[in-house]
């Protein structure tokens, strides 16, 4: 590589991170790849105004008129109301040339009850990618870099992420990127209490955020949203054959077995980022062996075993495990 191109990349990726920890709603730009750019907007519906976020929505619904078949997706983002997309952080990879869309994430922050307090739930939301750009290796990008992002905003403390979705590619992925995934096909996978009171309170509360309608079952015990597709999300209903599969035939098996495709049945996924998944991010990201892949595993281990247990110690504005918020003062003690 040229050594000023190398010298380059490194300057805009310390701007991109030192950028994105200092902004309070995320604006960014980043070159992710060679020839693409990738643009992550937190709250466009409360940031942008009406001529950019037309333009923004514009982008997305071209990204999603290449890759379905038929129908309009007429939910959430592509409503194009700012309601909507206050609650949303999208990721958005174009041509970097040209400015083309190609793909994008959706993500979407919900408040959910949990155990008598408020727990923020990321939604990965959803994904399209135009079929002329697949197999370009988007996906680290998509559902990773975000998540990341606000992972490493936050402090470093783990935050529940939710998925929904009927492709064994995606279940997958989300299986093997973040830790304690419900449902699983991995060993050793269950259910807790939490996992369980985390998914009452989104479907009871935030159904309009992956297009299910108030008519949509669900099974407790599995995680499955059954008759899924009936909230505006029509469009996205596919036949098991049609569904991209993943690498590892554990999780095709296990969608084929848990979902009635026809019916039109969906995965409930809840799972966490912690620092053990952002190790795994960043390792799958980086190439194996390298000296970048050994620095980002020396930082992971010094951060989890030393540096975060001590920062979340001090903080005495927030919960740290057992320990509970300081007061604020003039407030009386029960």
């Amino acid at each position: 590589m040229n050594v000023v191109a190398a010298a380059r990349r490194i300057r805009d990726n310390l701007g991109f991170w030192l950028t994105a920890l200092g902004q309070e709603a995320m604006d960014l730009s980043l070159r992710t790849h060679a020839e693409l750019r990738t643009r992550i907007v937190e709250s466009p519906g409360t940031t942008l105004d009406d001529a950019a976020l037309a333009a923004l929505v514009a982008d997305l619904r071209s990204v999603a008129g290449k890759t379905l078949p038929a129908g309009d997706l007429t939910y959430g983002i592509f409503s194009g109301q700012r309601e909507a997309l206050a609650r949303a952080i999208i990721t958005l990879v174009s041509d970097a040339a040209s400015g083309r869309p190609i793909a994008f994430n959706a993500l979407a922050v919900m408040q959910v009850a949990c155990d008598g307090e408020t727990q923020q739930v990321i939604h990965l939301g959803l994904v399209m990618v135009d079929p002329d750009a697949r197999g370009k290796g988007l996906s680290g990008v998509l559902y990773g870099l975000t998540t990341l992002l606000l992972f490493i905003r936050d402090g470093l403390r783990p935050k529940w992420i939710s998925n929904v979705t009927q492709v064994p590619a995606v279940a997958g992925m989300v299986c093997e990127t973040f830790s304690d995934v419900y449902p699983s096909p991995q060993p050793g996978a269950r259910q807790s209490f939490t996992h369980l009171e985390l998914a009452r309170g989104i479907m009871r509360g935030h159904r309009a955020v992956f297009g299910v309608g108030d008519e949509a079952g669900f099974d407790e015990q599995r995680f499955v949203i059954t008759n899924a597709y009936t909230g505006g999300s029509d469009a996205l209903k596919k036949a098991f054959e049609e569904a991209p599969k993943h690498r590892d035939e554990i999780y095709n098996g296990f969608c084929a077995r848990e979902l009635d495709y026809q019916r039109g049945d969906d995965l409930l996924q809840l799972g966490r980022i912690d620092l053990a998944a952002a190790r795994r991010y960043l390792l799958r990201e980086i190439p194996s062996g390298s000296l970048p892949a050994l620095l980002a595993t020396s930082a992971v281990l010094a951060l989890q075993r030393m540096i975060l247990p001590l920062v979340h110690w001090l903080d005495d504005s927030r919960p740290f495990g057992t320990l509970r918020p300081r007061q604020p003062s003039g407030e009386a003690a029960p």
